[in-house]
This record gives structure tokens, C-alpha cells and sequence, in this order.
């Protein structure tokens, strides 16, 4: 299918996922990465402590704060 083709398609409301290769989908900036941070043990039983009260991991709990961090931090520089 063309270009224009699914362009008419989707501006008309037509279901387009069916000519899509969602396998190739990729969400730009969104791509991960590892890193390595070393936490003081006080700090990892707080997080812990937090997570668990939440009913989430630590991991989730660390990219939700740092993200709300970011947001925070680019709202004022904006």
C-alpha cells in the first residue's frame, strides 16, 4: 500500500493495524538502557520499604521518582 493510500485511511477513521509491521515498532526516546547505581543500605531498605507499601518493585519506585524528578526539574528550566 501507498503512502497516500494509508494516509487516506487513517484521516478517513479506517482501521490501519493490519497494514502495519507493529514487529518493527519502535517508540523513539524510549528505548532502555541499563546503568548501575550503588545505594547506601539505608537507602535501598527505604526504597524497599516504600515499594513494598505501594505493592510495587524497587525498580518501579526508582523510575517513577526519578522521572517525576525530571519533569519537575525541565518544568522550571522550560
Amino acid at each position: 500500500m501507498k503512502a497516500r493510500e494509508l494516509d487516506r485511511k487513517f484521516d478517513e477513521g479506517e482501521n490501519i493495524t493490519e497494514s502495519l509491521d507493529l514487529k518493527q515498532a519502535r517508540r523513539p526516546a524510549q528505548e532502555q538502557k541499563r546503568v548501575n547505581v550503588d545505594f547506601p543500605i539505608w537507602m535501598i531498605h527505604s526504597l524497599d520499604k516504600e515499594a513494598r507499601r505501594l505493592g510495587i518493585t524497587r525498580q518501579s519506585i526508582i523510575k517513577v521518582w526519578i522521572a517525576e524528578r525530571l519533569k519537575t526539574e525541565r518544568g522550571i528550566l522550560a
